[in-house]
């Protein structure tokens, strides 16, 4: 059974960094997509980053473009999310997805139960 589990996140101030990191278990990830997306409150789910671990290639909301990165842990089936000048308009629950394609929450198939992100002064 493929499990999903999310560490990570917290509290911090304007300008920040925070990782999360996400870990898949039950499967073999050498052809999965990984994928955050996060729920700000009274929000929709939204994008946020991708990794392939295929083609070892990544995509990115152009909200955090530049700010930032997804990247695979080497000898684990983790992927982390390093998360750079974090801003108010950040703060969400954090949900890791995997075995689905890119951008789409409606093609994963299995989903961590989400971390907080809080990004206040």
């Amino acid at each position: 059974q493929v499990q999903v589990r999310e560490s990570g996140g917290g509290s911090v101030r304007p300008g920040g960094s925070l990782r999360v990191s996400c870990e898949v278990s039950g499967t073999t990830v050498g052809r999965l997509t990984v994928a955050w997306f996060r729920q700000a409150p009274r929000k929709d789910l939204d994008f946020v980053a991708a990794f392939s671990w295929r083609s070892n290639s990544t995509q990115y909301a152009d909200s955090v473009k530049g700010r930032f990165t997804i990247s695979r842990i080497n000898a684990a089936n983790t992927v982390s999310l390093q998360m750079n000048d974090l801003k108010p308009e950040d703060t969400a629950v954090y949900y890791c997805a995997a075995g689905g394609g890119w951008i789409s929450a409606a093609s994963y198939s299995y989903w961590g139960q989400g971390t907080q992100v809080t990004v206040s002064s």
